[in-house]
């Protein structure tokens, strides 16, 4: 489905927007990203050699991105980040504090929902060859800001951080992106057969 086949009063929405608007409903989608992306974390799988490990983390933050947009997934994801930073056991593998060698991925989330988020209020939801790009963009985002910050903080050289921080989860990646491209559409698909 392409951007053109969505009706005119659905153009420059997000799936978030098609709640009846209120301050209320802005705060529980603010802090139910923030819970989602909390809980996805947990789902982690120890990558032998590596630091970081396969999660739903930022599977999970991309989708917030997408159905919330740009303001409230990066409100979304400030809160995760900080009540994590702050104590709250729900980065990856129940982690928190602001010691972890993956905390540079969860900055890249930040940068990530946002761009996601604006791509999806510019229709980049509505179709999978697009939702597939934005989503592979918002992965390039997160790494751009993990990869290097993982370098500083378990001092190693980039091209060891790229092989320990990177590499390992790029056929992952592949596949929720993959996951993205037909669950977005499908629900747009949905909202306009209504």
């Amino acid at each position: 489905m392409s951007i053109a086949a969505v009706p005119a009063r659905r153009s420059g929405l997000v799936l978030a927007d098609l709640i009846p608007s209120s301050r209320v409903r802005d705060v529980a989608l603010v802090v139910g990203g923030a819970v989602l992306t909390g809980v996805a974390a947990q789902i982690a799988v120890p990558v032998p050699g590596s630091p970081v490990p396969v999660t739903g983390q930022t599977f999970a933050a991309l989708l917030v991105g997408t159905a919330l947009g740009a303001r409230r997934g990066l409100l979304s994801l400030a809160l995760y980040a900080l009540v994590g930073m702050a104590g709250m056991p729900w980065f990856a593998e129940a982690g928190s504090g602001t010691a972890a060698p993956s905390l540079g991925y969860v900055f890249g989330m930040l940068l990530a929902v946002t761009v996601v988020g604006a791509l999806a209020r510019r229709g980049a939801d509505r179709s999978m060859v697009r939702m597939a790009g934005a989503m592979l963009l918002g992965e390039a985002l997160i790494y751009a800001v993990g990869v290097p910050y993982l370098a500083l903080a378990a001092d190693m050289s980039l091209s060891a951080a790229i092989a320990a921080g990177l590499t390992p989860f790029l056929i992952g990646d592949l596949l929720k992106a993959a996951l993205a491209m037909g669950a977005v559409p499908a629900a747009w698909k949905l909202v306009d057969k209504r």
